[in-house]
């Protein structure tokens, strides 16, 4: 698929939403990526799937032991994910306000993961994984997300893997474009805002 048709995708299953937005991050945006509407049709998130593995250089892809992603929004992702490639599936949840691996999950030593998101903005998310990830003895082979909507390099040694680059403005709460300023904001995703 190119970019096109997976744009068109987003637009036709409403992955792809326009409002008035609060990020996980805080920050406001007017288009928001809601990577689950993918999913309603399994089918659909299957395809999306299968595309996102063809951008994962075969060579990791036939070196991967796990797929570890964040709840709430990586999980549809990193579960359909894991089951192409033919590897097991592992999510950190919140527990208060830091990421844990909970359920009795573990990870064996030298595992090779591959860390997958739903989408990808700010890092943040992205980064307090890999901040639990890098406290153990395992062989990180990269990162890969349906959506990067970042607007700069926000890991050091991955570059990220994508299905879908886009460049969406983000806003401060306090420096909003008159457009915005006139929606009702909301908040659509899982994580609390403070």
């Amino acid at each position: 698929m190119n970019d096109q048709e997976i744009l068109n995708l987003f637009e036709t299953t409403g992955a792809i939403q326009h409002g008035h937005f609060i990020l996980s991050s805080g920050k406001r945006s007017g288009t928001y990526c809601q990577c689950s509407k993918l999913f309603i049709d399994p089918r659909v998130g299957s395809k999306v799937c299968d595309e996102l593995k063809s951008r994962v250089d075969k060579q990791i892809t036939s070196k991967i032991d796990l797929i570890i992603s964040p709840a709430l929004g990586g999980l549809l992702v990193g579960y359909e994910l894991a089951r192409s490639i033919g590897c097991d599936f592992m999510f950190y949840e919140r527990s208060g306000e830091q990421f844990e691996l909970r359920r009795g999950f573990s990870i064996k030593e030298q595992a090779n993961v591959l860390f997958v998101e739903d989408v990808i903005t700010t890092g943040k998310s992205t980064n307090e994984c890999l901040e639990k990830l890098n406290q153990l003895n395992i062989n990180l082979l990269g990162i890969a997300t349906i959506v990067d909507r970042s607007n700069e390099v926000l890991f050091d040694n991955f570059e990220i893997i994508s299905l879908l680059k886009i460049d969406i403005p983000v806003y401060d709460s306090d420096n909003l474009p008159d457009d915005l300023e006139k929606i009702k904001p909301i908040k659509p995703g899982s994580r609390i805002v403070r």
